[in-house]
């Protein structure tokens, strides 16, 4: 005698069929939350790492000019942190210049807490911190390599790690990572910051994979930029430099910044695990 009583197979058939259109569903809901959300519905907070100078500075305040607060980080430049953290707070912004070593995870836990108990929570953070160091191989001792990665990756990774749990809490994040053109071509003055930018890639990928879909993070990677950091060697070799660059000049700190600040941005959220090199077209990878 024949059951009527459906299969297992046909059973199975369904539930996956019934199980594809709630995951099509859901993807279209997630998509049409999109829309225009160029205007927050309110404050969100971000902190730059490395904050008082260079890059660092130039990102607080084109984050403080789109309308989030702002805190800026900085290990021993506190006059420098806290004029910039009032500058941000001209443009409307909550603004704070907190001092933290990025390689002391305790640290990094204590500056947590902080900007959660004054600023009521952090959806952003920008991993700027670091230093540049040029020497060749042979003269590069175990405490260069270790504190170049300590601040550099390490740093990061405290940064990004008690981060990403308020993040979660939000139901939203961005981490962007700042890399370095050096991490793409590699360096023969500078095994350690390049291995340390490089870190950051794979560090980047990592967390994108991880954190989604609420949080997405990226990279960037700038090419050579007019800073304080980069002086010493552009008196030495500036003209032979941009002769190299097809765009014919360095970057400004404001433009690699309106790049991170996008990233920050409810347009970027459809960018996560990317490193986006702002170089001039010297490197084409």
């Amino acid at each position: 005698m024949l059951s009527c009583a459906p299969s297992s197979a046909f059973i199975m058939g369904q539930r996956q069929r019934s199980g594809q259109a709630c995951l099509w569903k859901r993807c279209l809901a997630s998509a049409a939350k999109i829309g225009d959300n160029s205007v927050m519905s309110e404050p969100r907070t971000a902190l730059v790492t490395g904050g008082s100078r260079g890059i660092g500075a130039a990102t607080v305040l084109a984050l403080a000019e789109r309308g989030f607060n702002v805190v800026v980080n900085y290990l021993s430049r506190a006059q420098e942190a806290r004029q910039l953290a009032r500058q941000a707070e001209a443009q409307g912004v909550r603004a704070l210049a907190i001092q933290a070593d990025v390689s002391d995870y305790q640290a990094v836990g204590r500056m947590t807490e902080q900007i959660l108990a004054e600023l009521g929570g952090l959806q952003v953070l920008v991993n700027n911190a670091g230093f540049t160091q040029h020497a060749r191989l042979e003269a590069l001792l175990p405490a260069d390599w270790e504190r170049m990665l300590a601040v550099t990756l390490s740093g990061a990774f405290y940064c990004a790690q008690e981060a990403a749990a308020a993040m979660k809490r939000a139901g939203w994040g961005r981490i962007v990572n700042l890399s370095s053109l050096r991490a793409l071509t590699g360096s023969d003055h500078g095994a350690h910051y390049a291995a340390a930018k490089a870190g950051l890639i794979g560090l980047t990928r990592a967390l994108a994979l991880e954190l989604a879909p609420e949080i997405t993070v990226n990279a960037v990677a700038p090419g050579y930029t007019l800073t304080e950091m980069n002086r010493q060697v552009f008196a030495q070799q500036g003209q032979q430099i941009c002769a190299q660059i097809p765009l014919g000049r360095f970057a400004q700190p404001e433009e690699i910044a309106a790049l991170i600040a996008y990233l920050c941005s409810e347009q970027a959220g459809y960018l996560t695990g990317q490193t986006i090199s702002a170089n001039g077209g010297i490197y084409l990878g």
